[in-house]
């Protein structure tokens, strides 16, 4: 019964969300033997890798949340069986919409039938966007192979208040998470 109200939940959450969401794994894996898990010791100061600061904390948080509701413990990494990482990415869009007015009635058309016209205006609007992507990896500690890699990708809106990036970060998070751990067609 509690997986069918998270089931329910989480449908209720994406099916007014514009949040994509797409993950790949290795076949070979059996992830029922996938416990425990540690985050990637950063290496290097790039902050183009991570996210910065708070940011970084909340999509962490929110990781950490999500595997320990599928029953995965956070360890040292030495005895992790598998590592954590995520990285970010933000692409340019451009949106171009082009439709006709007018078409069709004109009360200010002069000429025998009654006000019909074959005037068409054309408008066009170009608006540039941008789309975040937050991509998760896990990592088998012990043969460094990546074994499943998620990611949720949303257009980016300003949120001013602190509470408002961290629901964004746990809907976007949970929504990725839902094809955690991968369902794997019967051998």
């Amino acid at each position: 019964m509690k997986k069918v109200i998270i089931l329910a939940a989480a449908l209720a959450l994406s099916a007014c969300s514009t949040l994509k969401t797409s993950s790949d794994y290795d076949p070979k894996v059996n992830f029922d033997e996938v416990k425990t898990y540690a985050w990637v010791v950063k290496k290097t100061e790039d902050t183009t890798y991570n996210l910065d600061g708070l940011m970084d904390q909340r999509v962490r948080e929110a990781v950490d949340r999500e595997l320990q509701m599928k029953g995965i413990s956070k360890v040292e990494a030495d005895s992790a069986d598998v590592l954590v990482n995520y990285f970010t990415k933000v692409d340019k869009k451009i949106n171009v919409d082009t439709f006709n007015t007018n078409f069709g009635y004109d009360p200010y058309y002069y000429r025998p039938g009654w006000g019909w016209s074959g005037s068409v205006h054309t408008q066009t609007t170009v608006r540039e966007y941008e789309v975040g992507t937050l991509v998760l990896d896990m990592i088998n500690r012990e043969t460094g192979n990546l074994i499943w890699r998620g990611s949720v990708a949303d257009t980016i809106r300003d949120k001013s208040t602190p509470e408002e990036r961290v629901e964004v970060v746990n809907k976007a998070v949970a929504a990725m998470m839902l094809n955690y751990p991968p369902q794997q067609a019967a051998k």
